[in-house]
């Protein structure tokens, strides 16, 4: 296997591992990651992620900034799973129901810790949120988690 079919098989790999995960039975979301250091993830907002003003809570922010960030670094490492060690929100605009994108960014980092800087842009394009994150490898092998799939 060539490196670039190596890496679309991993890529693909990371998209079924986060489809799998319980958590996001929760939410209408789904993860692409179309490059090394890239990801997305395109969710809809709806009425059942909202608090009591009629916005989307804190948790669905930091769900898809810290997600979007998490498999941008998780890219770049083919055979651990990464944990989030540290991650910081500026939550700028509220969110309404409809479709939201989180894009993350792989920042730097290739050994053991990696940084890397999600956005949140809704529907009409606005900016609504943005995060840094710190990821650390951890002991957890992909290839033992359920949904990762290369084959």
């Amino acid at each position: 296997m060539t490196r670039p079919e190596g890496e679309a098989a991993h890529f693909r790999a990371l998209e079924a591992l986060y489809a799998e995960a319980p958590i996001n039975r929760l939410f209408d979301s789904t993860l692409e990651i179309p490059e090394t250091g890239v990801a997305r993830i395109r969710f809809q907002v709806d009425e059942r992620h909202y608090h009591a003003a009629s916005a989307a809570h804190g948790t669905s922010y930091f769900k898809m900034l810290d997600d979007a960030a998490f498999y941008a670094c998780n890219s770049l490492v083919t055979d651990r799973f990464l944990l989030t060690t540290q991650f910081n929100l500026l939550l700028t605009r509220p969110m309404k129901a409809g479709a939201v994108v989180a894009e993350g960014r792989w920042v730097s980092g290739r050994r053991r810790v990696f940084v890397a800087d999600a956005r949140l842009i809704d529907a009409s394009g606005e900016e609504v949120a943005r995060g840094t994150g710190t990821f650390m490898r951890s002991q957890i092998a992909l290839a033992g988690l359920p949904g990762y799939r290369t084959a």
